[in-house]
């Protein structure tokens, strides 16, 4: 577990001003509470994740395009996942929808190991080597289909998957271990969703609507 990052650079003080800003008035201010959460985003240079001409943009109060159609999320919405999957120091969590890195890095801050899964070749090769560059070590990274998961790196303790899917993919349900946590939004694409808590116990699983949400769509491989 990656407990202080490992930079190798000097860090501005406007952008360590920037990120507790954005921690106090978007975050604190909205309700999150856990501690190790509201640690990672202190912490993770959201700078750092998106295009270089949208640094200055950063901490908003906005999600940002990473290029390819895809976009970084909002920082709370990134929170508020985060949290809602109750991270502890010794889970392993599968996400699906790498984008840029920033939700994989705030999770590989807080828990043993993620996994994480891209889709657009271009962003997972990005993602990779920047999680890589930042000392991420406890974080790999797959370019694939994330509708089917990483059977072979399973069960996971929790799923945070960052695209909106109209259902949720049966081979996540198996991957998540008895008592797990899955967050994902599902709905249809370019349109608002709802963001579902899926809880598994035993046979049984538990679903719940946690709040409206705009993400982009869950892409498939072209061949499905």
């Amino acid at each position: 577990m990656l407990l202080i990052l490992a930079l190798g650079f000097q860090e501005r003080t406007d952008t360590k001003e920037a990120r507790e800003k954005m921690v106090r008035s978007q975050i604190k201010a909205r309700g999150i509470t856990n501690g190790f959460t509201l640690e990672a985003m202190r912490n993770v240079p959201r700078h750092l994740f998106v295009p270089e001409d949208l640094i200055s943009s950063a901490y908003f109060d906005s999600p940002l395009p990473i290029g390819h159609g895809q976009t970084i999320s909002q920082p709370y919405i990134v929170a508020f996942m985060t949290e809602t999957i109750q991270p502890k120091k010794d889970f392993k969590v599968l996400e699906i929808g790498t984008g840029s890195g920033y939700q994989a890095a705030i999770l590989a801050h807080i828990v043993d190991s993620v996994y994480t899964i891209e889709i657009v070749e271009a962003l997972y090769v990005q993602a990779k080597k920047r999680l890589r560059d930042l000392n991420y070590d406890n974080t790999l990274v797959k370019y694939a289909d994330g509708y089917h998961g990483w059977e072979e790196k399973g069960p996971f303790d929790a799923i945070v998957v960052t695209a909106a899917a109209e259902f949720v993919p049966p081979p996540l349900i198996e991957q998540l271990k008895d008592g797990g946590k899955m967050i994902i939004p599902i709905g249809t694409p370019f349109t608002t969703q709802q963001l579902l808590l899926i809880e598994k116990k035993g046979a049984k699983i538990k679903t719940k609507n946690l709040m409206f949400v705009r993400f982009v769509p869950f892409t498939r491989a072209k061949d499905q």
